[in-house]
């Protein structure tokens, strides 16, 4: 670009810095954005609101989460009601095949939320019911959050760990370990799959989880889950784990497959 004399719009200038906090962190709070961007509150709250009336920046009712609207050349992730609709027949295939039922959700603010699950009609899992649509599953201790937390990219995985940090709850406690959560990222990774804390138990279930993963995003998790007292983990990932990897990679083809026509058939008119 040439070079021009003239002085630059320093209010453009914040709202641009808000723009990109928002697309490295994916979704944010009012509070995220202040200490990441320095911007005072008051301010920031005039900025989302003008990017909101521009379609630049929308709220999730979910937790409050502002994040940046879609730009055509990315996945719409926060979308959690489309991915549980293109995830629903699969779900439904691989407890057909496994037996055992399974839960797909997505990473909010510090939180897993359940959005879809799905249950064999076996008359031995009708015991222990799993948890409901809604459910918020803890970050590091439940699979979901653990397999989250290990395959998103870095700076995204930050804000969630800088979010547990200002909250004292059970758990929360670790995201101060950095030496607990390396292991953890590093153990998970290798693996390829994550696995419950022992002392989240709250259900007499145990779950093993992998990330659904599109363009170096982490959209969500789906996990198989099993009644604690019947197999281990290891023995459920040796019966299972191929299973649970082909389901989450069949979701990633439906996500990348229905991309287009979700964002107003950019692909058909690439055809025409």
């Amino acid at each position: 670009m040439r070079q021009y004399q003239v002085k630059t719009i320093s209010s453009l200038e914040r709202g641009l810095r808000v723009l990109r906090a928002l697309e490295e962190m994916r979704a944010a709070s009012l509070h995220d954005l202040h200490q990441v961007t320095g911007i005072p509150k008051a301010t920031l709250i005039r900025i989302l609101h003008t990017c909101n009336q521009q379609g630049l920046v929308w709220q999730r009712l979910a937790d409050g989460a502002f994040v940046a609207s879609l730009r055509p050349q990315r996945v719409p992730h926060n979308d959690a009601e489309w991915l549980g609709e293109l995830a629903s027949p699969v779900l439904e295939e691989l407890c057909e095949r496994v037996m055992w039922p399974s839960v797909l959700t997505v990473p909010r603010l510090d939180y897993m939320e359940t959005i879809d699950t799905n249950s064999p009609r076996a008359y031995f899992d009708e015991v222990v019911p799993v948890a409901p649509i809604g459910f918020r599953s803890h970050m590091l201790l439940g699979a979901s959050g653990r397999a989250y937390i290990a395959f998103c990219p870095e700076r995204e995985r930050e804000a969630v760990l800088r979010r547990l940090r200002d909250h004292e709850a059970p758990g929360n406690e670790y995201a101060h370990d950095p030496r607990w959560l390396q292991r953890l990222v590093s153990t998970t990774r290798s693996r390829g799959y994550s696995m419950r804390a022992p002392e989240y138990d709250f259900d007499g279930r145990n779950s093993i989880a992998v990330p659904i993963r599109v363009h170096g995003e982490v959209l969500g998790c789906v996990n198989v889950t099993w009644r604690k007292k019947l197999m281990s983990a290891q023995e459920v990932a040796r019966r299972h784990l191929e299973d649970l990897r082909a389901a989450a990679h069949s979701i990633e083809e439906r996500v990348m497959a229905a991309t287009p026509q979700r964002l107003g058939g950019a692909g058909a008119e690439a055809d025409a």
